[in-house]
């Protein structure tokens, strides 16, 4: 699905929310820099979030550690500018503080992004639940996608699942997100359970985007995927003409990369 940005800050989030539709959803690409944020925006996809696997790797950093605050906001604050729609992986707000998290959030919200995803990391239901509300208090219009980590770093236990995701769903969140979850039966079950957008993270062995739109999922995010795969590109061509052969594969030419430098919004200031 693509779509153009509106102009107004306003405007933009309203927009944001609109394209969780249950049966239609969102494919949501991830971005690292602001070359595979333009690319992606260039290629139709009006919506970008980034990955802060990407994030963290490209500063040398381990994810998911709170390491990368800095990075994060700095990276938001390159591509809030841009003409798409921006949401921010900002793992667990980096701080078990939630007033710091809020301010986080509204400087996210500053620089541009019009969505945040805020991940459990399985600890405890209110902390989170914490946090998600001084967020929405703090900057109401900011799309919250409440993520829970049942099944990315638990067992998926589906009660613990449906409990956590209506206490996030009671403090404000607009939408939900259970990374690691691919089985269709459940993944029904809690479409059917929720009255907020569920978001449902993209995997080559998992339901194809048609499978996840027919059970009602809102939302598909890639994740780090394509920063993954950017990587295996890189090596398998490194490989390939150490061992004498040619790259395979597409590659943008270098004046295509310096076109998208050009696109940023302050590239002529």
């Amino acid at each position: 699905m693509t779509h153009s940005a509106p102009q107004g800050p306003v405007e933009a989030v309203t927009d944001f929310a609109d394209l969780h539709r249950a049966g239609e959803p969102l494919l949501l690409p991830n971005a690292w820099d602001h070359a595979s944020a333009a690319a992606l925006a260039a290629a139709g996809f009006g919506a970008i979030g980034t990955t802060s696997l990407g994030v963290a790797a490209a500063a040398g950093l381990p994810d998911g550690s709170a390491a990368t605050r800095e990075a994060t906001l700095d990276l938001a604050r390159r591509l809030g500018g841009g003409r798409y729609l921006l949401s921010v992986d900002a793992e667990a707000g980096f701080s078990d503080d939630p007033q710091q998290v809020a301010q986080l959030a509204h400087a996210l919200r500053a620089a541009g992004a019009v969505g945040v995803n805020l991940e459990d990391g399985l600890g405890p239901v209110e902390l989170h639940r914490a946090k998600i509300t001084a967020v929405k208090s703090a900057v109401p219009d900011l799309f919250v996608n409440a993520r829970t980590d049942t099944y990315w770093l638990g067992d998926g236990d589906p009660g613990d699942t449906l409990r956590r995701l209506d206490a996030y769903r009671q403090a404000g969140a607009d939408g939900v997100f259970v990374p690691g979850l691919t089985d269709p039966e459940r993944i029904a079950d809690l479409v059917r359970r929720l009255d907020v957008p569920l978001n449902i993270l993209y995997s080559p062995t998992g339901p194809s985007l048609e499978r996840l739109a027919a059970l009602g999922v809102s939302r598909v995010s890639l994740g780090s995927l394509l920063y993954r795969r950017a990587l295996g590109a890189a090596l398998a061509a490194a490989e390939a003409v150490r061992s004498g052969h040619l790259p395979g594969g597409f590659a943008p030419s270098y004046d295509d990369v310096q076109a998208l430098v050009r696109s940023r919004p302050d590239a002529g200031a």
